[in-house]
């Protein structure tokens, strides 16, 4: 009789306690674009709607103290995928442009990085990526798709090879123009002023200028003008590329029903590996502009397009977790939320609309190592693994997704790299009190300007900045004359000693501590400048992906779904509409709060 109860028991036990921590359990992770942790409800917002997103830190664990190893999309997501700094990938500019801003530019990451994709895929996993990737694509031919999701452990990819910007969208305004305002003006200036100055001589009989010379002059800027212009002019058709694996399906892509195709594919992926493990990487092109939402939810929200685009999302998380409970996953997968970085301050609409979201409590947004550029959320939900409800407190990084997932599946770690990110688990299930990371580095592009130390065995939280950019005008939130904020010359200011902050009683980073104010001022920066010391030692040079011979646009790396003179076009637009095979739930569209 002891025997059959025991069996029992643990039969029940199996059937009923879900998945074991030592069980490989299947990955869903969803990665937003430029989303402020200020615009979910589980971190304080109370004017947006976000109860699917909410739930996960209902049912799972929700990190306060969540950061992005970078505060730019390229190298944020390069960070997340290999657990790494950016910077030991060349994953980060040393000028002006931070991330690939041309879908036939050379760069990309690099194919001697391991990805956890490509270890989980060596374990038998099945994966897929959805919606954006801004890592590469081509490196010496407009087909061999070097950089390609494909070649970092990805099964299927549907989604954007670069990003989404306000040139994709039909009448938007151009983000190029934009962000080189003062130095088109600056040119413009110079280039005036010299011909000027010519001129004068000439008149004045102090230097002879052939008129030839100045004719030919005058016609290669002419030529010149009228080549960016017709550049600009199919920047859509050239970059905004929707691509099924290594197929283009949509050149420039549609916003019509963009979100419920991505999500339809995604829950279509979930169908067809039910029966094995599988790691769907939902990487939303949500709410990097240009915002866009569909007829449903356009007008919904409180807070304009912004709104209505970061309720949409929250709408495809839904139903996404929904088809989970549907095929029984629930219990079997671990689902992560998060943004590759803080939400874009800068940007507002032609109109005078903020297109830009709200980073809470936190100051500055993308592109800054303030708080509000790499403070992200951090949702992660295990039923019957993690504590429903948990918060956690300490410093974690999204480079920890790494080794999480490697050491979770059983694969084995790379032992020829070093590896920045620490596996949660251990924090996530209360055995241990603290993150393994005593100290965080943050880059500004390739340039060292924060850290962040949690000293052992003590809930303090200091960071200092080496160097800050200029906001301007004054006081305002944000770097209004370059859209994104620089990381060099005039656009930063130097701070020798530098800023010092306690983030558990000053996380909004208002108010620098001095030796009077902290007792011990001189001995924290003397163990922070250690510690940069050593970390500086183990960075090795790698070549360098964002360079300006990377980034720029080869016209022979230019994918195209039809030929260059027939203006890269194809592919219908629009597409499907909302899922109606009874994967949609009742919040679609939205009901009112």
């Amino acid at each position: 009789m002891n025997i059959l109860v025991v069996f029992f028991l643990l039969q029940w036990a199996k059937a009923n306690l879900g998945q074991s921590a030592n069980l490989r359990p299947n990955y869903v992770l969803f990665v937003a674009d430029d989303l402020g942790i200020g615009d979910l409800g589980c971190y304080g917002n109370t004017t947006l709607r976000t109860p699917h997103i909410d739930s996960l830190a209902e049912d799972g664990v929700l990190l306060t103290h969540h950061v992005a190893a970078a505060s730019l999309c390229t190298p944020s997501r390069a960070a997340i995928l290999t657990g790494r700094y950016p910077v030991r990938s060349g994953m980060t500019s040393f000028h002006r442009i931070g991330v690939f801003i041309f879908a036939a530019g050379s760069g990309g990451l690099p194919t001697n990085e391991t990805t956890f994709v490509k270890l989980l895929k060596e374990q038998g996993y099945s994966t897929a990526l959805i919606g954006k990737w801004h890592l590469g694509l081509n490196c010496e031919t407009s087909d061999d798709h070097c950089h390609h999701p494909a070649r970092h452990g990805f099964d299927y990819f549907y989604g954007l090879p670069l990003t989404n910007l306000r040139n994709c969208k039909p009448n938007g305004s151009n983000v190029f123009i934009m962000g080189s305002q003062h130095v088109i003006h600056t040119t413009l200036q110079l280039v005036t002023l010299a011909l000027f100055t010519l001129l004068l001589l000439d008149y004045l009989a102090l230097l002879r200028v052939p008129w030839r010379t100045l004719g030919s002059v005058f016609l290669a800027a002419a030529l010149l003008l009228v080549v960016l212009v017709l550049f600009l002019s199919q920047f859509r058709n050239l970059n905004c590329i929707l691509m099924q694996d290594e197929k283009i399906i949509q050149q420039p892509f549609s916003f019509d029903n963009l979100t419920q195709r991505m999500t339809s594919e995604a829950i279509s992926f979930l169908e067809r590996n039910s029966d094995h493990p599988f790691l769907l990487f939902m990487s939303y092109i949500h709410v990097h502009t240009a915002l866009y939402a569909s007829q449903e939810f356009l007008g919904k929200s409180k807070h304009g397009l912004y709104g209505d685009s970061v309720e949409e999302m929250d709408w495809s998380v839904g139903q996404i977790l929904s088809s989970l409970e549907r095929l029984k996953l629930s219990k079997q997968t671990l689902v992560y939320f998060t943004s590759d970085q803080g939400a874009h301050v800068e940007e507002i609409s032609d109109s005078g609309e903020m297109h830009g979201g709200w980073n809470g409590i936190y100051r500055g947004g993308k592109s800054t190592n303030w708080e509000g550029g790499i403070r992200v959320p951090g949702l992660l939900r295990w039923p019957g693994v993690l504590t429903a409800g948990k918060r956690v407190h300490g410093p974690t990084s999204n480079m920890d997704l790494f080794p999480t997932i490697v050491n979770l599946a059983q694969a084995k770690m790379p032992s020829n790299r070093i590896i920045d990110g620490r596996d949660l688990m251990p924090l996530l299930r209360a055995e241990v009190e603290q993150s393994e990371h005593e100290f965080l580095f943050h880059y500004c592009n390739s340039y060292l300007s924060a850290v962040r130390w949690h000293p052992r065995n003590s809930s303090a939280v200091w960071k200092v900045h080496f160097f800050t950019p200029n906001f301007n005008p004054e006081g305002a939130q944000g770097c209004f004359d370059t859209y994104v904020c620089q990381c060099y010359g005039r656009y930063i200011s130097y701070h020798d000693p530098p800023l010092l902050y306690d983030l558990l009683s000053d996380p909004s980073e208002t108010a620098p501590l001095t030796p009077t104010s902290e007792p011990r001022y001189h001995q924290i920066l003397a163990v922070m400048s250690t510690a940069v010391e050593d970390h500086q030692k183990g960075v090795t040079p790698a070549p360098n992906q964002l360079s300006l011979a990377n980034i720029l646009w080869k016209p022979w790396l230019q994918p195209c779904c039809s030929t260059l003179w027939e203006h890269c076009h194809c592919g219908k637009e629009g597409g499907k509409s909302a899922p109606q095979d009874g994967t949609v739930d009742s919040d679609y569209p939205p009901t009112e709060a």
